[in-house]
C-alpha cells in the first residue's frame, strides 16, 4: 500500500530527513515500511497497517516541524515511534518538542518530558513535597528531577539546590582512593555534576558552589540538619539503608521540596540488608504530600537497546 505526503520547501525535508538521512531510516526500520522522494512528493510503501502508521508519524512530524521550525532529535522520534506504534497519539502538536523545563548549557536543546509516565513524574514533582521518582535505567528519574531542580532555582522558587546520593560501590571494591575527603567522594557524586553540567553552564555552577547555592555531598553528610527553603535530590536511593532513608526524610525543612530516585532492582547493598527505599514504600505511601512515582521500560529514552536490555532482565527474573 503507498501513502503520499506532501513536502513545502528543503528545510522542512531536512529537518524530516535528519543528518544523513537518519530519521527516515529509523522510521523505516521501525515500521518495516521503504520511504522515498519523487518531487514533492514523500512516498510511503508497505503493508496497510504499517504505511499508514509511518504515514501519520511523518504528518505529526512534519507540522512540528513546521509550527516550531525545530529540527527532530533522536531521542524524541525514538519515543514517537514507540508511542504511535502503540496506537497512543500525542495530545497536542505544538507539545513536541516538550514543553521545557529547563535549556541545556549548550543552549542546543531543551530538557522536559518526553513520555506520559515521564509527564506524570515532572506534575508530581511541581505538586508535591516529596516525591519517589522509581524505575529502571534510562528513564530519566535523575536528569528530570535535576532540571526541576535548576528551574526552581532559576525561578527563586528556593534559595539553594542540595544533591546528595550514598557513596557505595557498584559491585566492587575501590580500595583506598587517593587524595583529600573532598577528591576520595568526588567518583561517587559524578552523575550528579554531569547532569549539572548539562544544564547549567560552568562558571556559574562553580560560583554557586563556592557561596553554597549549590551543594553536592554524600549522603551521610545530611545527619543532623535541618534543610529549609531547599530542593534536596537523593539519588540512587536503591543504596539506602533503613535507617539511612529515616535519617533522610526527616531532614526536610520548611519550604523545601525532596526528590528521592533509586532502581530497586540495582542495590549495591550487601545481600540481606533491608532497603531503606522498600520500607519507605511500605510505610509512607498513601501520605498526603508524598507521591511514589513509577516508570517503566515505556518511559526508556536513552538508545534503543537499553529497553530492550531491560526487559530481557526482566523477563529473567520473572522465571525464577
Amino acid at each position: 500500500m503507498n501513502k503520499i505526503i506532501k513536502i513545502e520547501s528543503q528545510d522542512e525535508l531536512r529537518a524530516l530527513f535528519g543528518l544523513h538521512d537518519k530519521n527516515i531510516r529509523l522510521i523505516e526500520k521501525e515500521f518495516k515500511v521503504k520511504i522515498s522522494l519523487r518531487g514533492d512528493d514523500l512516498k510511503i510503501n508497505g503493508t496497510s497497517v504499517s504505511s499508514v502508521k509511518a504515514a501519520q508519524l511523518v504528518a505529526y512530524l512534519l507540522e512540528a516541524i513546521r509550527l516550531n521550525k525545530t529540527a527532530i532529535g533522536e531521542p524524541d522520534l525514538v519515543c514517537l515511534i514507540k508511542n504511535f506504534k502503540q496506537k497512543k497519539r500525542a495530545a497536542v502538536i505544538a507539545d513536541f518538542p516538550p514543553a521545557a523545563l529547563a535549556e541545556s548549557a549548550q543552549k542546543c536543546k531543551v530538557v522536559g518530558p518526553r513520555t506520559k509516565g515521564q509527564e506524570e513524574y515532572v506534575e508530581a514533582i511541581k505538586k508535591h513535597d516529596i516525591v519517589f521518582g522509581l524505575g529502571p535505567a534510562g528513564t530519566g528519574k535523575t536528569y528530570l528531577a535535576m532540571a526541576c531542580a535548576v528551574e526552581a532555582l532559576k525561578k527563586q522558587e528556593v534559595r539553594r539546590l542540595i544533591l546528595t546520593r550514598p557513596a557505595i560501590e557498584a559491585g566492587e571494591s575501590l580500595g583506598y582512593l587517593p587524595g583529600d575527603m573532598i577528591e576520595k567522594i568526588a567518583p561517587y557524586l559524578r552523575p550528579l555534576y554531569d547532569a549539572l553540567y548539562d544544564m547549567m553552564d560552568a562558571e556559574r555552577i562553580e560560583k554557586y558552589l563556592e557561596t553554597g547555592i549549590i551543594e553536592v555531598a554524600p549522603l551521610a553528610y545530611m545527619r543532623g540538619r535541618t534543610l529549609n527553603d531547599a530542593f534536596i535530590v537523593l539519588d540512587e536511593a536503591q543504596n539506602c539503608t533503613a535507617e539511612q532513608m529515616k535519617m533522610f526524610l526527616t531532614r526536610l525543612g520548611f519550604d523545601s521540596k525532596v526528590v528521592i530516585t533509586g532502581d530497586i532492582t540495582q542495590s549495591d547493598l550487601p545481600q540481606g540488608k533491608p532497603l531503606g527505599l522498600l520500607q519507605a514504600q511500605e510505610l509512607l505511601d498513601g501520605i498526603e504530600g508524598i507521591k511514589f512515582n513509577y516508570l517503566t521500560g515505556q518511559d526508556v529514552v536513552r538508545h534503543a537497546l537499553v529497553q530492550k536490555i531491560i526487559e530481557a532482565y526482566d523477563k529473567a527474573g520473572r522465571n525464577k
